[in-house]
């Protein structure tokens, strides 16, 4: 079949497979402002899909905006595609029924593009089990010149070398202005007469556009990476990142899709801004996003507008790194209050920080609705925080629950993170002592002004080290190790007003392993699909032992990725990639951590990352 003539093929019939199925409607499209267009020859066909079930991938923002973004162009029509359940994969493959997009419900195999957006390291079994429901090889190097380009973005893109065999292109950075130039570039060869590998070759001159399949990887004897060079002329040795300068210029949708069932976040997210002016040590959006840029109160304030009339949506989420750095915050929720409150329309604010924490604030956004409260200290001792570069002292968090609390709420919740660089059993029981400080401040408070029943949700999740930051060099926590950390915790917490959750160390194993990985871990990825391996963020889907034979068959030793101290001078696996952020100043804070010294956030003062020689705009 040919380029065109692939396009024209008829709808697939499923009535008869969602009699048999949980959750139906995850399969059935035609939500409120879901885009339908007519297929014909000129147009090109993407397929956004999310390795993950469509409750997940429908609370995603990156997905409105791409999926709305490509729709306004008259020449493309994108249409969603979700991982489907356990249930219904096995009535898929039963009936020989290959993965379909929701729009249009037809095989997603006869579409131009494929594309994964790569939100965590534990989906990438499902990015291949989707492409074998395609009937899209795995394998890049098996495609033929009429089988779709597969490709990626997404924070895991940014080391995506262990899907790297698999993909055909990834987008680095911010991608509405690089998908749109990919689409140009596409609609134009196919005038001119399309051919794959020409495409490609053409494709990774755009910036922020990363083809794997044009760059050698050779490895020193003892596994590390000896050398990365592209294979042919003219393809630069270096990528790029993609960064959109003006947030109030770029696109972003005035309506969003409204789904039919109850999915994550079931509201509207209003992305506020991008980046981060603080340096948290540990955290890889944090760096990989900068330089922080603003959308103006204006352009928020339509959006919200426009946004509330078209979905009839009850709450707006203001979305981004850290909501309370946003500098026009108190201005925007106040609008928001005044315009909105009175119709029962909540606001909520994510990611807040204890320092920067305004009761005045929180006390607007309870007129209306009150939810929990959710704040991060991250360690438990100074020592540790400082060592993390967090930037907040206890007495931030007591202040700030002290005006909570005294505000009337009851429900809270505090993230802490164990196996942290130079952490010792002390700075884990300092997490309780900190936590019971928590709680005794609920109790300070006159019993008619404080709300009924305290409960504090602690949640501790397992240090994975992150490419692009300054403790890429550290090793992991062993998993006995993080074991230890976790029942120390546990028998020292109990509290009947306190919930401690913790992970599965062998769910943060793998992430690291796949988060600092190379493209020899492929195999491993092709073994374990093999193995039944999918959905292995899910606990009640995630087999550790099946892993473990995946990594024995490839003869692999996933310890390597996870738990070896790298040294400076070793080519790591993502050194080929540029996100603005220099090795240098990663390297001085990896330094200042074993000092505990602290740098200052981006707008006390300027640390020297880097960003600001590659980008003129934003704080820098």
């Amino acid at each position: 079949m040919n380029l065109e003539g692939r396009k024209l093929m008829g709808k697939l019939q499923i009535d008869n497979l969602l009699y048999r199925v949980e959750k139906p409607a995850r399969y059935l499209g035609n939500e409120l402002n879901s885009v339908h267009k007519e297929i014909n020859e000129n147009i090109i066909r993407f397929a956004f899909c999310f390795p993950d079930i469509y409750e997940i991938g429908m609370s995603h923002l990156g997905m409105q905006i791409l999926y709305h973004l490509l729709n306004k162009q008259e020449n493309v029509f994108c249409e969603r595609v979700f991982a489907p359940a356990i249930d219904m994969e096995k009535q898929m493959r039963d009936n020989n029924v290959p993965l379909f997009a929701l729009e249009s419900r037809q095989p997603i195999r006869n579409f131009d593009f494929v594309g994964f957006t790569l939100q965590y390291e534990l989906s990438y079994t499902n990015i291949l089990n989707m492409l074998s429901l395609a009937g899209v090889p795995i394998y890049s190097g098996d495609r033929e010149e009429e089988d779709p380009i597969v490709i990626v973005g997404g924070p895991c893109a940014y080391n995506c070398e262990p899907i790297a065999d698999f993909i055909d292109i990834a987008v680095l950075g911010e991608a509405e202005e690089a998908i749109l130039e990919i689409m140009e570039l596409y609609s134009k060869m196919k005038e001119e007469g399309y051919n794959r590998f020409e495409f490609l070759k053409r494709a990774v001159l755009l910036e922020g556009v990363y083809v794997p399949s044009f760059y050698d990887v050779t490895y020193n004897d003892d596994g590390t990476v000896k050398v990365i060079i592209p294979k042919y002329e003219g393809v630069p040795g270096t990528i790029r990142k993609r960064i959109v300068e003006n947030l109030d210029n770029v696109f972003y949708p005035e309506e969003i899709i409204v789904p039919y069932l109850n999915i994550v976040h079931d509201r509207i997210m209003l992305e506020i801004f991008r980046g981060c002016i603080r340096g948290c040590r540990f955290c890889q959006a944090g760096f990989i996003y900068r330089p922080v840029r603003e959308k103006s109160f204006d352009r928020l304030q339509g959006l919200a507008e426009k946004l509330i009339s078209n979905t009839g949506y009850g709450e707006i989420s203001l979305a981004s790194l850290s909501t309370s750095d946003y500098s026009e915050l108190g201005k925007i929720v106040k609008h928001l209050m005044e315009e909105y409150g009175n119709k029962r329309i909540g606001i909520s604010l994510p990611s807040l920080r204890l320092d920067s924490f305004s009761l005045q604030i929180i006390k607007e956004i309870q007129r209306v609705k009150k939810t929990g409260l959710t704040f991060a200290p991250e360690a438990g001792s100074q020592r540790l925080r400082d060592v993390i570069n967090k930037g907040i002292t206890e007495s931030d968090l007591i202040d700030a629950v002290k005006d909570v609390f005294h505000s009337g709420w009851n429900n809270i919740k505090l993230y802490f993170m164990i196996g942290l660089p130079t952490e010792t059993d002390e700075d884990i029981l300092e997490i309780k002592e900190l936590v019971f400080r928590v709680v005794d401040e609920y109790y300070k408070v006159p019993k008619e002004q404080r709300g009924k029943r305290l409960n504090v949700t602690v949640s501790a999740s397992t240090f994975v080290p992150k490419p692009f930051t300054p403790f890429q060099w550290e090793p992991q926590s062993t998993q006995e190790e993080v074991c230890a950390k976790q029942k120390l915790l546990a028998s020292n917490i109990r509290n009947k007003n306190v919930t401690l959750d913790y992970h599965d160390p062998k769910t943060s194993f793998l992430e690291a392993v796949f988060a600092g990985g190379d493209r020899k871990l492929s195999k491993v990825l092709e073994f374990a699909l093999g193995e039944g391996c999918k959905f292995d963020g899910w606990m009640e889907h995630f087999d550790f032992d099946k892993w473990m034979a995946a990594f024995k068959k490839a003869n692999i030793d996933p310890t390597f990725y996870a738990n070896r101290r790298r040294g400076y001078d070793e080519i790591l696996p993502w050194d080929h990639i540029d996100v603005g952020v220099s090795k240098q100043f990663l390297i001085r804070e990896n330094e200042n951590s074993k000092q505990a010294r602290v740098t200052p956030n981006c707008r006390v003062n300027c640390a020297g990352c880097g960003i600001n020689q590659v980008f003129a705009g934003g704080i820098c």
